[in-house]
């Protein structure tokens, strides 16, 4: 096992955001919690690291990103690399892209600014999930609102796995 600091590492997280503060940040989080942290600027170069070396476990997927958007990444991730789980994230709190993310297989949708406790728990949740028993319709979005905007009643819903 790789070590940071005193802490053997947990697993691979592949941070895909076209904003090079948000992958400094997020990335810090990530490594306060022992994971490896990959970073691309868009979702071609996601692919491309996945093809070349699928080594995430985990990957945190901005969906608003020049070229190819998250959700077209997304889909191929699940096409390609269907044991690789999914973190969609976004500044914007738009419903019909959560409910996107959730036909197309994401297992948490985070809203920015990411906060570390949301984070830190939904990549716990896809690591700990091996794959849903239940069916695609019937399984719920784990969604984790930014504690600095209020949100809609109706996102507050999935905090039970």
């Amino acid at each position: 096992m790789t070590c940071i600091g005193h802490c053997a590492v947990k697993a691979t997280v592949l941070v895909v955001d076209d904003s090079p503060e948000i992958q400094r940040y997020v990335r810090t989080l990530l490594e306060l919690d022992s994971y490896r942290v990959i970073l691309a600027d868009n979702g071609y170069d996601a692919l491309e690291l996945l093809r070349h070396a699928p080594l995430a476990d985990v990957v945190l997927l901005d969906v608003h990103m020049p070229g190819m958007d998250g959700l077209e990444v997304l889909q191929r991730i699940r096409k390609f690399y269907p044991k690789v789980k999914v973190i969609m994230c976004s500044a914007l709190n738009d419903s019909e892209k959560i409910c996107q993310a959730l036909s197309l297989g994401a297992y948490a949708y985070l809203l920015k600014p990411i906060q570390h406790l949301y984070l830190s728990a939904a990549v716990e949740r896809c690591l700990k999930k091996v794959s849903s028993p239940q069916p695609k319709k019937r399984r719920k979005l784990f969604v984790l609102p930014s504690p600095i905007r209020p949100q809609h009643p109706a996102l507050l819903l999935n905090f039970k796995s």
